[in-house]
């Protein structure tokens, strides 16, 4: 693929009627479903006891009516997941639940520990038995053993062995508990339903939207907030770390609807084709997003700039998920499927075609070509965002370096290697210029500078 990868996406809904908790977090996951399409997941908490549903494939694949139904309970948790770690397989499938000497505990986690493998390694050491290959056992493992002084303890403890972008939702006994990493790489907001007046804890805002919820605020990084019948409890960070949200959020990952850390995805989009257009020489009959992450840049851009704004290529949203079919021939007539040129819009016109990122090149490659193919005598390609040349290690499925085409080749070398009359990447001074010079978003994937000590 020629994304960076969703990580995973979290819901946990705490409200008085029981029959209501797995279907606001039904809904809630619908909205979170683009941060996830392998598996879903719901664990239900009534009175202690924990019951889920969990399933490979989509929201809408996994759940019924009827076992929406059979899940009751005050409080629910909602996993959507695409696995940056782990096997692919049902038992990988979140929440994670298990039993231990104080009850019953699960978890959803969404991001990546950098030092997964060394705390899974410790656990074993001492006996520890896995039934998953998930960084997220090795946390639900950790806070079950340090327990015994209370759940505020054994979070904080957790929190001081595991490392890297992690948003959590947790249910124990009868409490609904959200954390976030120290660094807040991986987001988590709190809502609230008026009309009845439950919590909601969400990856994203637009996952409030539809359930009618509230936006309160932001999980602050390294904040636990805790909800009960007695309403939320807030213990803040106890280590200081430096805000750093992942940038991937706000340039494709999370939906342009959400606002997550006081900052609008839509408006950091379009801002970002705004100041595109400013370093972009040339120019064109029409500028042309991606759809549909590269639109809000391609409205910046054509309102900057004076090109008209033309939609030059139609997305078939029906199309399945193209990663999964079997043969190289066969992805390749899939992702023909998803994006269809409109020759009668691109005929003998030159385009400006306006995409978030390029990873390895392949689909920018042959949307070039089908582009030109329809006609267009000139496409010129301009990226939101800088080169893809580094690694993450908190939570987003990134190839190994040799397969990022910006970390082996100049600028000129792909625009050679796609086709492209020309091509322009948004500088790291206009991706500085969008966050306000503010250094709260993580770049790592851009400049190298991990916040987090990495693997080696």
């Amino acid at each position: 693929m020629d994304k960076l990868r969703e990580e995973c996406g979290v819901i946990g809904i705490y409200v008085n009627d029981e029959n209501l908790a797995s279907k606001l977090a039904y809904y809630g996951l619908y909205a979170l479903q683009h941060r996830g399409q392998e598996s879903a997941g719901i664990t239900t908490n009534k009175d202690g006891k924990l019951d889920s549903i969990k399933g490979m494939g989509l929201v809408s694949e996994v759940f019924s009516e009827e076992k929406l139904e059979n899940l009751k309970g005050k409080i629910a948790i909602g996993h959507v997941r695409y696995s940056t770690s782990g096997v692919k397989e049902l038992n990988n499938c979140q929440p994670v639940v298990a039993q231990y000497k104080h009850g019953a505990i699960a978890l959803g986690h969404n991001g990546n520990l950098t030092n997964g493998e060394s705390i899974r390694d410790m656990l074993e050491e001492e006996g520890a038995i896995f039934h998953t290959t998930l960084d997220s056992e090795s946390i639900l493992q950790l806070i079950a053993r340090q327990y015994r002084k209370g759940i505020v303890s054994a979070l904080k403890n957790t929190m001081g062995l595991i490392k890297g972008g992690y948003a959590l939702v947790i249910t124990t006994q009868n409490q609904l508990i959200g954390v976030r990493d120290p660094n807040g790489i991986r987001p988590l907001c709190i809502g609230q339903r008026l009309e009845d007046g439950s919590y909601i804890l969400a990856s994203e805002s637009c996952a409030l939207d539809v359930i009618d919820a509230t936006f309160i605020r932001d999980v602050m990084p390294g904040e636990v907030v805790i909800i009960d019948e007695n309403g939320l409890t807030s213990i803040p960070a106890t280590h200081w770390g430096q805000k750093k949200l992942c940038i991937f959020e706000m340039i494709y990952l999370a939906r342009p609807d959400s606002v997550i850390d006081e900052v609008s995805v839509f408006e950091f989009r379009r801002r970002s084709g705004e100041l595109l257009a400013k370093e972009f020489k040339g120019t064109a009959d029409f500028v042309i997003p991606v759809p549909d992450s590269g639109i809000p840049g391609a409205i910046g851009f054509a309102a900057a700039s004076g090109i008209p704004y033309m939609e030059g290529l139609v997305k078939n949203r029906y199309v399945g998920r193209t990663f999964i079919q079997p043969t190289q021939e066969l992805r390749e007539i899939a992702v023909k499927l998803k994006l269809t040129p409109l020759r009668q819009i691109l005929q003998g016109k030159r385009v400006i075609l306006i995409d978030d990122s390029i990873v390895r090149g392949t689909t920018a490659r042959r949307l070039v070509n089908e582009v030109k193919k329809a006609g267009a005598t000139e496409v010129h390609l301009c990226i939101t965002s800088p080169p893809v040349k580094y690694c993450c290690y908190y939570g987003i499925d990134t190839p190994d370096s040799e397969n990022l085409i910006g970390a082996n080749m100049t600028v000129d070398e792909i625009c050679t290697s796609l086709g492209t009359d020309s091509l322009t990447y948004f500088s790291l001074e206009g991706l500085r210029a969008v966050c306000d010079n503010q250094s709260r978003f993580c770049r790592a994937c851009f400049n190298g500078n991990y916040p987090i000590e990495i693997p080696v």
